[in-house]
């Protein structure tokens, strides 16, 4: 009986010893820090994106990073700093997704506008053949 109970009580040590390590790693997953730096990336990836060509191309885009920045500094306001961490890293995808969308616009004006020349100069030059 005195070997039993010397048993249970090292279980018992050993269980309580496993759950305090436990509360101590959540209590640390618990405390988020504030995401400073992500913010700040995101604030730049939405500057870099807001230009003319990306308010113009990709204004669709634009306005979705712009609504997650706004919903991510609201965010930190409220010290919801996961949350604020998860938006800030979406407003950077978004951003670049603007300017990605942006450019291939853009790309795809251009080369509209190079067959519209070619098609021209075919035109121009079928006539002058013709005659």
């Amino acid at each position: 009986m005195n070997r039993l109970h010397l048993i249970l009580k090292r279980a018992t040590v050993i269980a309580l010893a496993i759950a305090s390590s436990a509360l101590l790693v959540l209590g640390g997953c618990a405390s988020t820090p504030a995401p400073i730096a992500k913010m700040a990336v995101a604030e730049a990836a939405l500057k870099h994106a807001g230009t003319t060509n990306t308010t113009e191309n990709a204004p669709g885009e634009l306005q979705i990073a712009t609504a997650k920045l706004a919903r991510a500094r609201a965010a930190m306001d409220n010290e919801e700093y996961l949350l604020a961490g998860q938006l800030a890293d979406q407003v950077e995808v978004d951003a670049q997704v603007a300017v990605l969308h942006a450019q291939s616009t853009r790309a795809r004006k251009a080369a509209q506008e190079s067959q519209d020349a070619a098609r021209v100069l075919r035109e121009e030059i079928n006539r002058k053949t013709v005659r």
